[in-house]
């Protein structure tokens, strides 16, 4: 990257179907933490120009230049969104790997892919949703119908930009919503470019606007805003309580929060392919550099089988050193800034102050001068009570828990304040149903870690959020429903 010539980012806000500064000039620099080059200025968006974007948003909404158009034209719109997306999915994964750190085999193969996929499934969905008439007596007819809510704002994170995005904007779109996007600082650029991709597609100006900058800045107008009706964010659970606050401090508009997770990852003795668990083990939390929310980072190995596990698990440790994300053969890139970095090389020192064992990793590299790397980690002897395996830690840190039996298990995984994902290894079909009850999370999978696609929701229980995206439950966030009571007086 240091020799190559990067391309040119525009990253001026989108409002109304307009590139535009801030109201204030501000702007920050967008830093690649690839090798910490600065990529671009972004317009640092605040209050005026989120309400700038609301106010577009709600023209728009009211004028029904969206949703009153059917929703069959709105699906042909929307899947031609979805073809501009994979047209232009060269450009889209090199900016995105530029801005947050992942390899750009993952931006392309994956963050590309799953966004193009999930906005052409919600477009193709919409006509096929029919809406319900009740078993009313002969005397009336009673008509039940789904309608938008009106200016939906979504805050989604750093580290699956498009994706995050993708998952609530399409579905928001399809029913007839009017968007005001509010990216992470830290990687505005490829929700910049969706929404001229989007102007292009035929999705009409004001509809679908993009506000980069800061969380207290324009994250918090947006949520406290009075004429926004609905609020999805996507990120830490800190910040998630206060979205729900500042939904109720306004004008009591529905909160939608995706949010942290400390996944466990059970393999009793009888897992059926043991190999398979120990590459899905390694594979998932090294991912995407471990900055995943629903990373398995904590891996419960029965004890009679850990020794093996682990040695099998060590041996593909040197396959994941992180490498510059721009070569196609690199499998784990950068963290998404030096803040991150930080953090997560705080964790792996409490880790080891908290009486943990160091396995493999625990350092920061530069595979790229100025980069922000750090190796994957594994700890064993991990308790439940540690730090390491309470908190997110949002890097490639697994830590590794033994057990001896199903109940011992359990309990384990559900000390914690989250629900997001668990996983559970079993040839025994009672045994993986009677764990996969009794695991408090939104996802259980069996014999497999991560395997799922857009049909099918995705959320957490307890501090992991409230609701779901993905699937046709997502309508339901972004839909009132409303009943319509006919009297009929029969003639006959």
């Amino acid at each position: 990257m240091t020799t190559q010539t990067l391309p040119t980012f525009d990253g001026r806000a989108v409002i109304n179907g307009q590139r535009m500064a801030a109201r204030s000039g501000a702007v920050f620099d967008c830093i690649s933490p690839v090798d910490g080059r600065v990529l671009t200025q972004v317009a640092r968006g605040a209050e005026a120009d989120i309400d700038a974007a609301v106010q577009a948003a709600r023209t728009a909404f009211e004028d029904r230049r969206w949703a009153g158009k059917p929703p069959a034209a709105r699906k042909r719109i929307l899947i031609k969104f979805a073809e501009l997306i994979q047209a232009h999915g060269d450009e889209l994964a090199l900016t995105e790997t530029l801005d947050m750190g992942k390899p750009v085999k993952y931006a392309k193969g994956v963050d590309v892919h799953s966004a193009a996929n999930c906005i052409r499934w919600y477009g193709e969905a919409v006509d096929k949703v029919y809406d319900e008439i009740a078993p009313t007596p002969d005397t009336a007819l009673a008509l039940i119908t789904r309608e938008p809510v009106g200016v939906v704002g979504v805050i989604v994170p750093w580290n699956y930009p498009m994706i995050m995005a993708a998952w609530k904007i399409a579905p928001a779109l399809a029913v007839g919503n009017s968007v005001v996007l509010k990216p992470s600082e830290k990687s505005p650029l490829t929700a910049l470019r969706l929404a001229e991709l989007a102007l292009e597609a035929g999705i009409p100006a004001g509809v679908f606007n993009v506000v980069p900058g800061f969380g207290p800045e324009a994250g918090s107008p947006l949520a406290l805003h009075m004429d926004v009706d609905c609020i999805a964010f996507t990120g830490s659970t800190r910040v998630g309580k206060q979205i729900h606050v500042m939904a109720g401090q306004s004008n009591l508009k529905r909160a939608w929060t995706e949010l942290g997770g400390k996944s466990p990852n059970i393999v009793f003795a009888d897992c059926p392919d043991l190999d398979r668990a120990v590459e899905a083990a390694v594979g998932s939390i090294f991912f995407n550099q471990g900055e995943s929310c629903n990373a398995p980072s904590r891996l419960f190995v029965e004890a009679s089988i850990k020794d093996a596990f682990l040695e099998k698990a060590l041996a593909k440790v040197p396959a994941y050193q992180p490498a510059n994300p721009l070569d196609k053969q690199t499998v784990m890139g950068a963290l998404v800034d030096t803040i991150q970095l930080n953090t997560v090389m705080r964790y792996i020192e409490s880790g080891k102050a908290e009486g943990a064992k160091l396995l493999a990793g625990g350092e920061a590299v530069e595979p790229v001068a100025g980069g922000c790397y750090v190796q994957p980690t594994i700890f064993d002897g991990v308790r439940n009570d540690m730090t390491i395996a309470r908190e997110e830690i949002f890097g490639p840190v697994l830590s590794v828990l033994t057990f001896t039996d199903a109940g011992d298990v359990v309990r384990q995984a559900n000390q914690s304040i989250y629900g997001l994902q668990a996983a559970v290894w079993t040839r025994d079909l009672n045994k993986a149903h009677g764990v996969a009850r009794a695991l408090r999370a939104g996802t259980v999978h069996v014999n497999q870690y991560d395997e799922d696609d857009i049909t099918v929701p995705f959320g957490g229980f307890r501090q992991s959020g409230v609701g779901r995206d993905k699937s046709l439950h997502a309508f339901d966030k972004y839909t009132e429903t409303k009943t319509t009571w006919i009297r009929i007086d029969s003639p006959i």
